[in-house]
């Protein structure tokens, strides 16, 4: 970065500090002066141009300022113009004046026509503590919790050098202190965005408006941003840009290998990670933080970038640089898609109506595109020529015909194998210029490697080869660490084998993969509604969406397996014996025991619900398969059954344990087939393992000499419901099933529910579907006790 983009970039994020001092108590300035100096006078800042962005970045003070035309204040004062009136929108209340108590509200309240008045509570992003819900009780923000954010700021500042080395240090402790801390206490005015959401947006526009008036020759800022920044907000000074991996699904899940749990997290993380990788490295060849990144996860990403011919060529000659990496080390395997458009401030505050969801649509279009001529004549004539050295080896784990080591090993899936094994373990992750043993290949000739706390200070101070740090789901700040990476990395330790065996009843292990219904939608036009003339699409609340998704999936999972809630036989435990393979932006893939995985499904649903108030949903498939079961099957059959959920009325479903045979629905005027093993989570979790469930476990866990044969017989019967004969033998079998005469009482008050119901399940389609679907898990919950009797 060159100078003067680190001191844009450092104003934009600083320039609401004084707000933590104003709300604090005691102080009655104006946040701009407590801002200007806290700073200067508390945390040491020297540089008198970033000091100058904090105090005058309001037009009352800028505009009497002895300042230079081409400070960057001006800069900072539009970028904090063009973030704010991005968030801070009339709530139509007719309440004037500040609140300085207000807790932030939850961007959910408006999220797909939902009116909640939910909040957060007064706290700090602590990856240790547990997950700020949003709530309907009002808790204040009050004058103590101010004091211990600006005392933590205070620490952290004094510790940084204000440097380019230094901003993603500095971007991590200000989300760590101020995710939950609103950027606006206006009583008439939404509070949904975070102050920190607001200063990074502000520093991202700030280095975009820099870069547009240096390659443009503008010097008079004070004129071009101050006296004439009506004619500004509509110059397509911005580019909305994206990128998107292409073949993550057949990388990580096409293997067959003895240790292919461990292979699959280690695939899917590094894919992860070589995402942040080429994000990092464009920032640095455009001269960016990572101020500038929207949203990154599940192999796709937006950023807000100058409206530049210099930018453009960086775009182009990078991502023809990334692709011909990918072509050289997988072949086809993998691909990097890009696209931008070019927008207005006005754009992105959807100014005209309808201008900011076009962006986005714009954006997709040129990345389909480019999906669609993924390659030239050239390449493929490059592709047809290339020669193997050695034709006669075959990778153990992906299949890929080359070189192999003594394992049977291609060199990259002998460094994944080498990489998982510290991937649970070690909280640092480097990128170097080097080749080291077990070190995996990146984009542009790097090498990753997984790093211990003491390995990493070492790597820092003697490699001359090293270039940037990440660290996992832990704060640390410092040179060169790029950023945290929150991590979906909750693992019982356990390979197939063990999971499958330490199951209750059958030995089986369970695969879950599920994602977030209608996301894409969401981001778009989540936040549209006529009644307030959609006052509410703009970009702050795109991005904060993506990062409150984001944070679910990758951070808070871990902690919501580590803490089991829900028993299908209602006894008690605490942490998940599953394992995460991917957690992205919006979907994931667990496995584990088959039992755990139903359970751990129907937590997941339970807190997304409660996270996001409703506004969105969760499809989701589950198998259940032997533990030698192919992976890259199993990958393909769960993700049939995920696909099934979705053709579900308004999706919200889980399927499981097909048998075979469909049901008709009524979806948008036309009847379509649904598997027999779909439902609703309401379906699923109230009526399958809340009343069928139950019912059969209250039975037969107190009818000894009643077997599972008789449930078996049952099951068969209604399976053939349709056949009338079917329907007498199976209230005959029920009549054999009555206790005899020397039962107790209990025993025959549960045969006469039990039958009852039983009898008038059977006569209904829906109730038999429940039931099947009931005995086949009861029948894999006790196939052990089974066992046992034979």
């Amino acid at each position: 970065m060159t100078d003067e983009q680190v001191k844009v970039v450092i104003g934009g994020l600083l320039h609401d500090v004084g707000k933590v001092i104003y709300r604090q108590g005691g102080d009655r300035r104006k946040h701009s002066r407590s801002g200007y100096d806290f700073l200067k006078d508390e945390a040491q800042l020297c540089d008198e141009s970033v000091l100058d962005s904090v105090l005058y970045h309001h037009a009352d003070l800028l505009k009497n300022a002895d300042i230079a035309e081409d400070s960057f204040a001006y800069i900072t004062y539009i970028a904090d113009n063009i973030a704010a009136s991005a968030d801070r929108r009339s709530n139509d209340s007719e309440d004037t004046g500040f609140e300085i108590s207000m807790p932030l509200q939850s961007v959910f309240n408006i999220l797909n026509g939902n009116h909640q008045k939910y909040y957060y509570e007064p706290k700090m992003l602590n990856p240790e503590e547990e997950i700020n819900y949003p709530g309907a009780e009002k808790k204040a923000f009050d004058e103590h919790f101010y004091g211990k954010v600006k005392e933590n700021l205070l620490t952290n500042l004094i510790g940084i050098q204000y440097d380019a080395d230094y901003i993603n240090s500095l971007l991590d402790v200000l989300e760590a202190n101020l995710s939950f801390v609103p950027s606006s206490t206006a009583k008439n005015e939404m509070a949904d965005i975070s102050l920190y959401d607001h200063m990074k947006l502000t520093a991202a526009v700030g280095s975009c408006i820099l870069e547009y008036l240096q390659e443009a020759h503008i010097m008079n800022y004070k004129n071009e941003l101050f006296t004439n920044a009506k004619i500004f907000y509509g110059k397509e000074v911005f580019l909305l840009y994206s990128m998107d991996i292409s073949g993550i699904q057949d990388f990580i899940y096409t293997i067959t290998s003895k240790r292919a749990l461990k292979t699959l997290r280690a695939r899917s993380f590094y894919l992860e990670i070589m995402m942040e990788h080429m994000i990092d490295s464009m920032l640095q060849e455009l001269q960016l933080s990572r101020a500038n990144l929207l949203y990154s996860g599940g192999g796709h990403c937006y950023l807000l970038l100058a409206n530049t011919d210099r930018t453009k060529k960086i775009l182009e000659q990078y991502n023809k640089k990334i692709n011909q990496w990918l072509k050289d080390t997988f072949t086809i395997a993998l691909y990097v898609a890009d696209g931008y458009a070019a927008c207005s401030s006005d754009t992105l505050k959807n100014e005209p109506n309808g201008s900011y969801s076009d962006l986005f649509r714009n954006v997709g279009n040129a990345i389909s595109k480019k999906k669609a001529n993924r390659y030239t004549a050239e390449d493929i004539i490059q592709f047809n020529k290339k020669e193997n050295e050695d034709y006669s080896r075959e990778c153990k784990v992906c299949r890929k015909i080359g070189r192999t080591n003594e394992k049977g090993l291609c060199e990259i899936c002998s460094a994944i194998e080498g990489f998982s094994k510290n991937i649970l373990f070690d909280d640092f992750f480097a990128v170097s210029l080097k080749k080291t043993e077990n070190s995996l290949p990146l984009p542009g000739d790097y090498y990753l490697t997984s790093e211990n706390q003491d390995s990493l200070k070492r790597k820092m101070q003697e490699d001359d080869y090293f270039v940037r740090s990440y660290s996992k789901n832990k704060m640390f700040t410092g040179k060169y660490m790029a950023t945290k990476l929150w991590v979906g990395n909750y693992s019982s330790g356990k390979d197939f084998k063990q999971l499958a065996e330490e199951s209750t009843g059958v030995d089986r292990i369970g695969v879950l993969r599920a994602d977030v219904d209608n996301l894409g939608q969401a981001f778009v036009s989540g936040f549209e509604n006529p009644e307030n003339h959609n006052k509410y699409v703009t970009l702050s609340r795109t991005a904060t969406l993506s990062r409150q998704l984001s944070m679910f999936f990758k951070l808070y999972l871990n902690r919501i397996l580590g803490n089991a809630v829900y028993r299908i036989n209602g006894e008690t435990g605490n942490a998940r014996n599953v394992t995460i393979c991917y957690s992205g932006g919006d979907d994931l893939f667990i496995v584990g025991s088959w039992d755990e995985i139903i359970e751990a499904t129907i937590d997941i649903r339970r807190c997304f619900e409660k996270y996001v108030q409703g506004t969105l949903t969760i499809s989701a498939g589950i198998g259940i398969y032997s533990p030698g079961y192919p992976i890259s099957v199993i990958a393909k059959e769960v993700a049939d059954l995920e696909e099934k959920s979705k053709k579900n009325i308004k999706k919200n479903s889980v399927t499981l344990l097909e048998d075979g045979e469909y049901h008709s629905i009524e979806k948008d005027g036309d009847f379509i087939d649904i598997s027999d093993g779909t439902y609703t989570w309401e379906e699923f979790e109230e009526y399958v393992l809340g009343e069928k469930y139950q019912v059969l476990k209250e039975f037969f866990d107190q009818s000894e000499d009643r077997g599972m044969n008789f449930m078996y017989h049952l099951l068969e019967l209604i399976r053939n419901r349709d056949q009338k004969i079917n329907f007498a033998r199976y209230v005959y079998l029920l009549s054999r099933m009555e206790p005899d005469r020397k039962a107790d009482q209990l025993q025959k008050e549960n045969y006469n529910l039990f039958s009852k119901k039983m009898y008038e399940w059977i006569k209904d389609e829906k109730d038999s579907r429940h039931l099947k679907t009931a005995m086949t898990l009861y029948a894999y919950m006790n196939r052990e006790v089974e066992r046992n009797e034979d």
